[in-house]
C-alpha cells in the first residue's frame, strides 16, 4: 500500500482514551499517561496512534504523530463500506456491516471514532469479546485493511463489471 502524506490532508484528531498508568518504585508510585488517538480527514483517510508520556498533552501529541504515520485509505461506497467484514485483534472482534442511507453511525466509542474520522456516514458495527479500547481500535483498523473497492476485486478476478 502506498504511503499517505499527512501534510497534504486536513486531518482532525479525536482522543479515544487516556489512561493513567503507575510504575511502582522504591519511593512509591510514578504516574504517567498513555493516550489513544484517531486522526482522519473525513474523506476516506484514517489512522490511529498510541502515545505515552508523563503529561497528558505530551502523550496526546505523541499519539497524533504516531497516528499520522499510520494513515490508510478506507474504501467508501455511497457513504458506507462496500461489504461486511470482521476484524480481530487479541480478544476483541469487530464486525462492520454496510448500512442503508439515513442509518447513521451505530457503533461504540472506539469504533465510532474511526468510522466518523474516516468519513463513513452509515455503518452498523458490533464489538464482540474484549472492550479494551486499544484492541477495539486495532481490530477495526485490521477489518478496514481487508476492505477493497468492488472495482479492484473485479480487476483482480479478471472480469468486467457487467457480469461477464
Amino acid at each position: 500500500m502506498p504511503k499517505i502524506d499527512p501534510s497534504t490532508l486536513e486531518l482532525t484528531d479525536r482522543v479515544v482514551h487516556i489512561s493513567r498508568v503507575a510504575k511502582v518504585v522504591k519511593g512509591g508510585r510514578r504516574f504517567s499517561f498513555s493516550a489513544l488517538v484517531v486522526v482522519g480527514d473525513g474523506h476516506g483517510h484514517v489512522g490511529s496512534g498510541l502515545g505515552k508520556a508523563n503529561e497528558v498533552p505530551e502523550a496526546i501529541r505523541k499519539a497524533v504523530e504516531h497516528a499520522k504515520r499510520s494513515l490508510m485509505k478506507v474504501p467508501i461506497v455511497n457513504k458506507t463500506i462496500p461489504y461486511e467484514v470482521m476484524g480481530k485483534f487479541g480478544a476483541a472482534k469487530v464486525l462492520l456491516k454496510p448500512a442503508s442511507e439515513g442509518t447513521g453511525v451505530i457503533a461504540g466509542a472506539a469504533v465510532r471514532a474511526i468510522a466518523e474520522s474516516a468519513g463513513i456516514e452509515n455503518i452498523l458495527t458490533k464489538s464482540i469479546g474484549s472492550n479494551n479500547p486499544y484492541n477495539l481500535i486495532k481490530a477495526t483498523i485490521q477489518a478496514i485493511h481487508q476492505l477493497k473497492y468492488p472495482e479492484e476485486i473485479l480487476k483482480k478476478r479478471g472480469t468486467k463489471e457487467n457480469g461477464n
